[in-house]
């Protein structure tokens, strides 16, 4: 639910975009809460309602298919018409990861004389550069284009790093680290994202909080958290032996060796420490110190 919830964030903040892809046009849309159907339970943590004049859009994002989505589906509907009976309900289920369950097709439910339709869309199968003309989709754009995955993703960095406002950069480049993880391997993210600044990202720091609270330590470690770390740490090793290298000249093999393994928080510290440093031996008693501590 971690990666869908990330779906959700970007509706609340960017609906405009959202408008514009869905409805094909800017009109305003103002957020209802799912509390406002029934006091029976619903999964208000998929649920997304957005009221636009005499329309209300339904969206679920998906991660992976679900067997429960038609009968949700029929089930919102109704508690939707009984809520607002005069208005217009559009229901759109949006698939983020590519698969081939025959699932994500499942456009309808029927039980009975009981039929209700809903839209689907495949996200794979969306135009990645109608979703890059708006900032709020920028990050859905990199899973609408799984055959060129390295491309897009560059692509999609490039536009994020020309937004004048930093807030916006740092939470748009998140939101792209996160879902690029459904796809790309934490190495390509790493490489193209980076990360350094991600972490502080307030969507970064949701989806953390959603995937720990659900016990979705596989799923932190496949997605984002498991390219940050891995990519950070290897990151700055380079750029600490890069320094070291600079002022004590070349570092034999094993030293280097040491510096690459070790975690991204001691690599932080010596890369403070080495200013200090004036000769090899100085870099070795750090180790040293370091390993007894």
């Amino acid at each position: 639910m971690a990666y869908d919830n990330v779906c959700k964030y970007l509706v609340e903040w960017f609906p405009e975009s959202f408008a514009r892809w869905l409805l094909g046009s800017p009109v305003p849309l103002i957020q209802l809460q799912p509390t406002e159907l029934s006091s029976e339970p619903i999964r208000a943590d998929s649920l997304i309602l957005l009221r636009a004049q005499n329309l209300i859009l339904h969206l679920e994002f998906q991660t992976d298919p679900d067997p429960d989505i038609p009968l949700r589906m029929a089930d919102y509907c109704l508690r939707l018409f009984r809520r607002y009976p005069d208005q217009e309900v559009r229901q759109i289920v949006i698939y983020l990861r590519k698969t081939q369950s025959e699932r994500v097709y499942q456009t309808s439910f029927q039980r009975g004389s009981l039929s209700h339709r809903f839209e689907v869309l495949r996200l794979w199968e969306q135009d990645p550069e109608v979703l890059s003309q708006y900032p709020g989709l920028l990050p859905l754009a990199v899973l609408a284009d799984p055959e060129n995955p390295e491309p897009r993703l560059r692509q999609v960095a490039r536009a994020i790093a020309e937004m004048e406002d930093p807030k916006l950069r740092q939470e748009l480049k998140a939101a792209t680290a996160v879902l690029a993880g459904l796809t790309w391997t934490p190495e390509e993210i790493s490489r193209v994202l980076g990360g350094l600044a991600v972490r502080e990202s307030t969507i970064y720091q949701m989806w953390r909080a959603e995937a720990l609270k659900e016990g979705r330590e596989e799923g932190l470690k496949q997605g984002l958290e498991q390219g940050l770390q891995q990519g950070l740490q290897q990151e700055a090793a380079r750029l600490t032996l890069s320094q070291l290298q600079r002022k004590l000249g070349p570092l034999p093999e094993d030293l280097s060796e040491t510096i690459r393994r070790l975690p991204t928080e001691q690599l932080e510290g010596l890369a403070e420490a080495l200013l200090d440093f004036q000769t090899l031996a100085d870099l070795t008693q750090w180790l040293e110190e370091l390993a007894s501590a």
